[in-house]
């Protein structure tokens, strides 16, 4: 019995030495991981209703990993100002090089920066606000992006408005809202702007095929025939896209902004406004051709660069 305590204490000696030094390893390595201090910045993917004039939201921080990042203010910002390439920035942290899995976003309902209600809704060329609200304040998004050594780095959140806001059904006064917390999670995105490229062309006879021409980007092998259906709770379309635009009505001109690096198959569908309310709904997938030697099932993207892709209409 006295052998068999002897040998009992002696491992649990052994096993606490083993976890002491197995934390220490794990904090030192972890406080003398290569930093760079990184950028943060919001985008904006367009939404598809021109009745609205503005979609206000109003952040109170930004995290990444749980960390606040240094030098934000708490700022009220017009998302439909951030399309097209533009972006603001939020305020810069220095984070590990790899992989960051855990950034969220803060927002106010109930009051913008200078203390009006509401502090995040979609205004109409009406002039009314219609309140956005969903039952989380922090949005934890479902995305990853890699922190490179030795460079600039700078993350960019594109906060998709045709993914994340919806008609709504319960309020009579308020006729938009926000998506599930789930679904507003996976309607936002990040990626690494040094690792980013851009497409942008024009599309041709388009206009006896279509009111509105948006261009969707999926990653290569991920389009179904079925993503124009309706999907998840709030019903979204097309909802396995990467990022999408909307052509320009008068030039015909498109730009799809902060790609991934990765391979990647752009289609073109039609709208139409057929009960004139303002709100386009999907008519049908249009048959175009290419007007360059890029392929629009095979599109290669690489860090920085730009493709210009000119498209054609052949039929709707």
């Amino acid at each position: 019995m006295k052998k068999s305590i002897f040998t009992t204490g002696i491992l649990a000696i052994l096993l606490s030495l083993g976890s002491c030094t197995s934390d220490e390893n794990e904090t030192t390595d972890y406080e003398s991981a290569e930093q760079q201090n990184t950028e943060v910045s919001i985008t904006d993917a367009p939404i598809d209703d021109t009745s609205v004039s503005a979609t206000i939201v109003t952040i109170t921080a930004v995290k990444v990993d749980g960390v606040e990042i240094d030098g934000f203010s708490a700022t009220t910002v017009d998302l439909l100002q951030l399309q097209n390439g533009k972006k603001l920035s939020l305020g810069d942290i220095d984070l590990n090089v790899g992989t960051v899995s855990n950034i969220s976003l803060v927002l106010d309902y109930d009051q913008d920066v200078n203390g009006d209600a509401p502090g995040c809704y979609v205004e109409t060329i009406d002039g009314v606000k219609h309140e956005l609200k969903t039952t989380t304040y922090e949005i934890k998004i479902n995305d990853e992006v890699e922190i490179v050594s030795s460079t600039l780095n700078e993350i960019v959140i594109d906060f998709d408005l045709r993914k994340t806001i919806i008609a709504s059904t319960e309020s009579s006064t308020d006729e938009f809202d926000f998506v599930t917390s789930s679904e507003l999670s996976s309607g936002l995105r990040i990626v690494n702007n040094i690792d980013a490229g851009s497409v942008s062309g024009t599309v041709s006879d388009w206009e006896d095929n279509a009111e509105k021409v948006v261009v969707f980007a999926y990653e290569k092998g991920t389009y179904t025939s079925s993503e124009a259906e309706e999907s998840g709770a709030s019903g979204v379309t097309f909802a396995n896209a990467v990022t999408s635009a909307t052509i320009n009505s008068t030039t015909g001109s498109y730009e799809v902004n902060f790609l991934k690096e990765g391979d990647y198959e752009f289609y073109f569908a039609s709208y139409s406004d057929e009960d004139n309310d303002g709100s386009f709904e999907f008519e049908s997938m249009l048959s175009v051709e290419s007007l360059t030697d890029i392929q629009l099932s095979s599109i290669s993207i690489s860090s920085s660069i730009n493709l210009n892709i000119n498209v054609r209409v052949t039929e709707n």
